[in-house]
């Protein structure tokens, strides 16, 4: 959808810079996905949660599978046509308990059309406390575990420790730098690029005492309160 997404790409990789992005291959048309063969693009995450319309469109609202397939197997003929070994392309299936029944057959469609791996990955779920039907009923595929008094909480105990906070961070579209892609609308920014420099927010007081919190009140972050490290499953 950016209409610079390919040049960025492109120049990251003439940088030796690892690229990888998400996607629900709804763009991906005929010229889009030789252009992303072309781009140099190292990893190529496709969501296909569900193999029917009526499960995917039960998570994915308004979506539609025929498009994700569709544009699934135009960027694996292309890589093909132009003899690519990029992208690595995934079927990401996020399980919930609507489509749980389909893990195997995603298997086979995405044998079938040629991706380069299956992997299945718990949903955050934001109403979890007195339950949801989203929940998977299969254990290991849940963030979520029911307690004695019947209400549910998250399987991560929520330890003083995060390896994000020195691993990574997340640059928003408008330059906040913010420490982790949990918060999703920018709560912890860190500092704008529009104005500093990345090297100079990442070694900021105010990041250093952000740091400081996730190792001493991790579980008082509300960003990191539904965090899916240690409990997610990737499966191939």
């Amino acid at each position: 959808m950016h209409p610079s997404f390919f040049d960025m790409v492109r120049l990251a990789d003439k940088a030796g810079i690892y690229t990888a992005t998400s996607t629900n291959a709804h763009f991906l048309d005929n010229e889009r996905a030789k252009k992303t063969v072309e781009s140099g693009l190292d990893r190529l995450i496709i969501s296909i949660d569900g193999t029917e319309q009526t499960t995917y469109e039960s998570y994915r609202k308004e979506g539609s599978l025929e498009k994700v397939i569709e544009g699934t197997k135009n960027v694996v003929k292309w890589k093909k046509e132009l003899k690519s070994k990029t992208p690595h392309i995934i079927f990401q299936f996020l399980v919930v308990k609507p489509n749980e029944h389909q893990i195997e057959e995603v298997k086979i469609l995405g044998k079938e059309i040629g991706v380069d791996e299956v992997k299945f990955k718990t949903a955050q779920i934001y109403d979890f406390e007195n339950g949801n039907e989203l929940i998977p009923s299969i254990d290991k595929y849940s963030r979520y575990k029911q307690t004695s008094n019947g209400k549910w909480q998250i399987k991560n105990p929520l330890d003083n420790h995060c390896w994000r906070m020195w691993s990574g961070a997340v640059i928003t579209w408008d330059g906040k730098v913010i420490p982790c892609c949990f918060d999703k609308d920018a709560h912890h920014s860190m500092g704008t690029l529009m104005d500093t420099t990345f090297t100079e927010i990442w070694n900021s007081g105010q990041y250093k005492n952000f740091r400081k919190s996730v190792l001493t009140s991790r579980s008082e972050i509300e960003m990191c309160k539904n965090c899916s490290e240690g409990t997610t499953v990737w499966e191939t």
